[in-house]
């Protein structure tokens, strides 16, 4: 049996009989708007949706409907993923930029939202507010993805949990240590969806940008359910010692380009190097760096070249040398996007059973 017929046999097994409406009209705008194990089919769908794009075997479960993309953050892997994912499944994606319609600006998002869901099918929204979103699933009536807000990102979550799974096999029992600014969203959403899927989650930051006690405590609910261990600490040795799994994000987000000084003093020290990496303590086959991209590991871009200027830095939150090592996993989890935004559109808007063996 090949590879795709053995991935192909294990998705059927594993979910044969259930019909997968209980996805149907819901919108996906953080983490806990799924349980647990609804969490988890996403992560199995998309590695099954991978197989059928990689075998060229059609699946156009949502032939004829449109999907808009709102962006009012640019982005490579999220308008790209949204794009192909609503072609390959038959699909027509609009995709509306920060100075193609009036949001908060000339229109509320409450009307925005009732326009747009009497013409579309379904809405992304990528931007600032986690109240955005909201209202947008809340006035449109259609199902709305956030594809990142300053709280969440619970899209990236179901792309990245994917390659841990390709990478080990599993999901549960596995270690992995975000290292940098432990508040933001991707922070937040490691803490909650890790604990949801029994992953140990290790957020290892400076004191300062340690996570919001919020969010600690719903991880934890999760946490004790799922045993997933979470460690929260400024300690590098003791963050990623025995962990699968090196992740790291950018210092600064989008919207916070004021703060370059601050978080270069603050989490220089937690730049990941191959120092960082060895402080693990795994074997090369148990390890795995990730990054959800764009990375500053080197100067060949014009941002990158304005903060070496400033601030006399040519490598941040991770080295060139980790970034193009052995252990680097960030494009297989960049691919995975694509898969990832197909699971979550096909199954909150296609008519999906799995049938019987």
């Amino acid at each position: 049996m090949n590879n795709f017929l053995r991935k192909w046999e294990e998705f059927n097994l594993a979910y044969q009989g259930k019909e997968t409406s209980v996805f149907q009209g819901r919108s996906f705008l953080k983490e806990i708007d799924y349980t647990p194990s609804e969490f988890e089919y996403l992560v199995d769908f998309g590695l099954h949706l991978k197989a059928l794009k990689k075998q060229g075997i059609p699946h156009h479960y949502l032939e004829g409907k449109n999907i808009a993309l709102l962006f009012e953050k640019t982005s490579t892997r999220t308008r790209s993923a949204f794009t192909t994912s609503a072609v390959d499944l038959g699909a027509h994606p609009e995709f509306l930029g920060s100075n193609d319609i009036q949001l908060n600006k000339k229109e509320s998002v409450e009307d925005t939202a009732k326009v747009l869901g009497s013409m579309f099918d379904g809405i992304e929204f990528r931007g600032f507010k986690q109240q955005t979103v909201e209202d947008l699933a809340k006035y449109s009536g259609v199902p709305v993805w956030n594809g990142l807000t300053d709280e969440w990102h619970p899209t990236q979550m179901i792309a990245d949990f994917m390659t841990v799974k390709e990478t080990f096999g599993k999901l549960k029992g596995i270690t992995l240590s975000f290292v940098g600014d432990g508040r933001n969203n991707m922070a937040n959403s490691f803490l909650v969806a890790g604990s949801m899927l029994g992953v140990n989650i290790h957020i290892v930051a400076p004191k300062e940008l340690f996570p919001a006690d919020d969010v600690v405590k719903l991880a934890q609910g999760y946490a004790d359910k799922s045993g997933s261990k979470i460690v929260i600490t400024d300690d590098l040795d003791k963050g990623v010692r025995g962990t699968n799994v090196i992740y790291t994000d950018v210092w600064v987000s989008m919207g916070e380009e004021d703060q370059w000084a601050e978080r270069i003093k603050l989490l220089k020290p937690y730049q990941v190097n191959m120092d960082l990496m060895k402080k693990a303590k795994m074997p090369d086959d148990q390890l795995i760096f990730m990054h959800c991209l764009p990375a500053f590991h080197d100067v060949s871009t014009e941002y990158a070249e304005d903060i070496k200027a400033k601030y006399g830095l040519t490598e941040m939150e991770v080295t060139d040398e980790v970034f193009r090592s052995k252990y680097a996993r960030q494009f297989e989890e960049a691919e995975n996007r694509q898969h990832s935004i197909k699971a979550i559109m096909a199954a909150t808007l296609g008519n999906l059973f799995i049938p019987k063996a």
